[in-house]
């Protein structure tokens, strides 16, 4: 077995915890505003204590108000990102993000699979902020075929557990729990593996999060933030997660911890992002809230 897949494989061992800062990979699309998909991704790492590494599974035309091309690039391509990447850095984490189609679906499928990727945080993005379609329809079925096997944990908001479970869009926290259980039954039962559903778009001051491993429903409240920088959210959170898993591992209740830290980060995050002035849309969070200190306005 090469090295690296061998170090690859041992890392999800507590006694693989990095010494040193881990390193995280971000397999996702690319927004030129920076509010979301990989560049959004390694703010979130380089923020939270993670080396971040990236590979481009997408490329959009995207800003804070629309998204006008997506362009996927050759499927070889991005298997040899992976394989490079993968064949030299040890990786500790595995945040994957927006993946378009269902052919660069399967491939990011495979590479992982061959690489025994360990901590995979998987984002199903579906939808941009803006509304805009961002994964084919047929890809759906392939992630949940090829991808959530291979998951540690998947970070759906309510429409995506809607369409994932092919049923109406959760309405309610008790429906957030029916759904939070039938998305577990889509991961492997035989490991530990976390649902955490994500229930900001239930109406309210306040919103509640469900994270589920099949057997503890840990509910995780919080104040609604008023705000329209919301840009990214997703993909933030769940790269902060990603990001923390390595460094909380060995730890009691280590996949809750991560993320009850990353919510808390992202709240602040959110809470910021008035600071930031990028767009004239749905603006970016502040990944740096707690690193910069407020600036005056640019002239």
């Amino acid at each position: 077995m090469n090295p690296s897949a061998s170090s690859a494989a041992a890392a999800g061992s507590a006694s693989s915890v990095p010494s040193r800062i881990p390193n995280v990979v971000s397999i996702a699309g690319i927004d030129p505003s920076g509010g979301a998909g990989v560049f959004a991704d390694l703010k979130a790492f380089s923020a939270l204590g993670a080396y971040g590494c990236g590979v481009v599974a997408a490329l959009t035309a995207q800003n804070t108000r629309a998204v006008t091309g997506v362009h996927v690039p050759p499927i070889d391509f991005l298997r040899l990102q992976i394989d490079t990447l993968f064949a030299d850095v040890q990786l500790h984490a595995t945040k994957i993000g927006m993946l378009g189609s269902a052919e660069v679906t399967a491939t990011v499928a495979d590479r992982l699979a061959h690489w025994k990727a360990v901590n995979v945080v998987l984002d199903p993005v579906m939808v941009a902020k803006s509304g805009d379609s961002l994964l084919a329809k047929n890809a759906i079925a392939m992630m949940r075929e090829a991808l959530f096997p291979q998951a540690f944990m998947i970070t759906p908001n309510l429409p995506e557990a809607g369409v994932l479970l092919e049923q109406r869009t959760p309405e309610s926290l008790r429906e957030m729990y029916r759904a939070a259980e039938r998305l577990r039954e889509l991961l492997p039962l035989s490991s530990e593996r976390w649902v955490l559903l994500k229930g900001g778009h239930l109406p309210g001051n306040a919103l509640t999060d469900l994270l589920f491993d099949g057997d503890r429903m840990v509910e995780l409240p919080a104040p609604r933030i008023q705000t329209r920088n919301t840009h990214g959210t997703g993909c933030t959170l769940s790269s902060a997660i990603a990001a923390l898993l390595p460094q909380t591992a060995g730890d009691f209740r280590a996949a809750e911890a991560a993320v009850r830290h990353a919510r808390q980060w992202m709240l602040n995050a959110i809470a910021h992002a008035d600071e930031l002035a990028v767009g004239n849309g749905h603006g970016p969070v502040h990944h740096f809230h707690a690193l910069w200190r407020p600036q005056a306005a640019p002239r």
